[in-house]
């Protein structure tokens, strides 16, 4: 049974959305974020020891897959170097839902406003970072420079929404959606350039059975086009739902009527932690980790080197990221 059993690919496949968010529910998984370092190193034992011997552990097969979404949650699939935890996809709950609490409730100074969003920022650009693409170790000069370029136009970028958006409307409403605009505006920014290696560089094409081709800046285009779309996408439901809710429960008569800036940050900490269990998943399944590309839509050098050793490819494949 053991020898049919293919942990390389997702447990449920990838051809559906529903079988992509069940993936990415297990792999994002806040719980996991919180495992120790010997938990971690045990689930890696388990994985290679099933890659290499086809050896189940104790637990059978749902160990084994248990032990596979644990090892996938912390170790870069490319890579296979133990990432940080902050930066880890299973952190996004718990990060995401702090970090948008605050961001919701403290919106209106110059000073507010500049502090949630470096920190917001910092933080996305340290999940950019974690889950690059590609398996080239980066000099921490190059690593610095991207962070400071990206966390500082991001933030220009979402002060700037912040700022000039309120003036036109003086629906208090409308006000709080601002910092949504300004976030996904500064995701816009703040990806491309924690990626910018990538869009150089170009991003790593292989095969159907994982041969590397060559590397395509197209492809790289494509990538990041995708995770940032995702990444609007998993911070839309608590940044948009949560206003229109809080601005029910704060009027006269409600529970959360006069409760104050802490209070009001609580809360709204807690209802975006809510969506964020749903969006992350939800977000990254949005489109395959696994995307591929037509021959013919790489550059013209490139897909003829590829065709010229295999007239019938059609397709080659390469990681997004996350």
């Amino acid at each position: 049974m053991s020898d049919s059993v293919d942990i390389g690919s997702p447990r449920w496949g990838s051809k559906t959305f529903m079988a992509r968010y069940r993936h990415f529910f297990h792999l994002t998984d806040p719980t996991n974020c919180f495992k120790s370092s010997s938990q971690l190193e045990e689930a890696k034992s388990i994985v290679h020891l099933f890659n290499a011997k086809k050896v189940l552990p104790a637990g059978g097969l749902e160990a084994l897959w248990k032990a596979k979404y644990l090892h996938d949650s912390a170790f870069h699939p490319e890579t296979g170097d133990k990432q940080n935890v902050i930066g880890r996809m299973s952190f996004q709950v718990p990060g995401g839902m702090l970090i948008t609490g605050i961001l919701l409730a403290f919106y209106k100074s110059p000073l507010e406003i500049f502090l949630g969003q470096w920190l917001n920022q910092s933080f996305n650009a340290l999940v950019n970072f974690t889950n690059r693409s590609g398996d080239t170790p980066l000099p921490n000069s190059v690593i610095a420079t991207a962070y400071v370029t990206a966390t500082s136009a991001a933030t220009a970028t979402a002060i700037g929404l912040n700022k000039s958006l309120p003036a036109l409307s003086t629906n208090p409403l409308i006000a709080r959606f601002v910092p949504f605009s300004a976030v996904a505006a500064a995701n816009m920014v703040n990806i491309p350039l924690m990626r910018n290696r990538e869009l150089k560089d170009g991003i790593v094409l292989t095969d159907e059975d994982g041969n590397k081709l060559g590397v395509s800046k197209k492809a790289a285009r494509e990538a990041i086009t995708l995770v940032t779309f995702s990444r609007i996408c998993i911070a839309a439901p608590g940044m948009l739902f949560t206003p229109i809710i809080m601005e029910y429960l704060e009027k006269p008569g409600r529970i959360m009527h006069n409760a104050g800036k802490l209070k009001s940050c609580g809360m709204q900490t807690f209802l975006v932690g809510c969506f964020l269990l749903g969006a992350v998943p939800m977000g990254c399944a949005l489109f395959p980790q696994r995307m591929h590309i037509k021959v013919d839509r790489l550059e013209r050098d490139l897909a003829e080197t590829i065709t010229s050793s295999n007239k019938d490819i059609k397709y080659v494949y390469y990681n997004k990221g996350l």
